[in-house]
């Protein structure tokens, strides 16, 4: 898995944070085909119009994901993070316990992509702040399912992933249209520098936009308040992801 209980996002540098969530909680969702699914919104005081769809690890909608919702609200985005699993697993805990793997198998990308656009109306309803654009951020399984989001899901503005595993995504290459931010952990250990090479290169022959950043050294997970080897890796992260925002809202 990518983060365990005790894992924290890093804030937001200073400069970034435009005021506390307004309101955050628990929300449950419905898919086009009906499926429920389990998520947490946090709203921003002083809202910028941009929404973020955040798409968790393979453990799914644990605590590091709904203060991640929490952090995007403080700087200005509204934000909602969802669940995989509703439709094999039922609704629920996610915590360290979770036997999340046969559950991952078992999802497919129109799952998840139903999924996120249960998120995105949500985000664009008078309940979600009404946001005039819309982006997906995602980490290890859900960085992947985030830059697929370019292909799968319509109206978005753009998709960030945090070290995923491009041979998950490469398939969509093809039908992706919102652009892509692609932070990679230098050493990860889960995906060499030729294959983010290779897809990236994929990105380019395709047309696709995008836009990439390795952290040299950093490990699969950097992004963790608990690594404070790697503050101002977290901090240019967050730079970069404020700034893709600020670019194609």
């Amino acid at each position: 898995m990518c983060y365990g209980d005790d894992a924290r996002p890093p804030l937001p540098p200073a400069l970034s944070i435009s005021g506390a969530a307004a309101d955050e909680g628990d929300l449950v969702l419905r898919a086009s085909d009906g499926a429920q699914l389990d998520a947490y919104f946090a709203r921003a005081s002083q809202p910028s119009g941009a929404g973020m769809v955040v798409l968790p690890d393979v453990r799914g909608l644990h605590q590091f994901y709904k203060d991640l919702a929490a952090r995007f609200a403080e700087a200005g985005i509204d934000s909602v993070a969802i669940d995989y699993f509703a439709r094999t697993a039922g609704r629920g805990d996610r915590s360290e316990g979770f036997d999340y793997m046969p559950h991952v198998q078992a999802t497919t990308a129109e799952g998840i992509a139903a999924d996120t656009a249960a998120a995105i109306a949500h985000l664009r309803s008078q309940d979600g702040g009404a946001v005039k654009s819309v982006f997906t951020v995602g980490f290890c399984f859900g960085g992947s399912n985030s830059w697929n989001q370019s292909a799968l899901s319509s109206g978005l503005n753009g998709c960030i992933g945090f070290y995923g595993r491009p041979a998950r995504s490469e398939p969509f290459i093809s039908r992706m249209k919102a652009p892509l931010l692609i932070l990679i952990a230098g050493a990860d250990q889960a995906t060499t520098p030729e294959q983010n090479q290779e897809f990236i290169k994929k990105l380019s022959d395709a047309g696709v936009p995008h836009e990439a950043h390795v952290y040299e050294g950093a490990p699969h997970s950097f992004f963790d308040r608990s690594y404070e080897q790697w503050k101002e890796a977290c901090d240019d992260a967050w730079r970069r992801m404020l700034d893709f925002v600020k670019k194609h809202s």
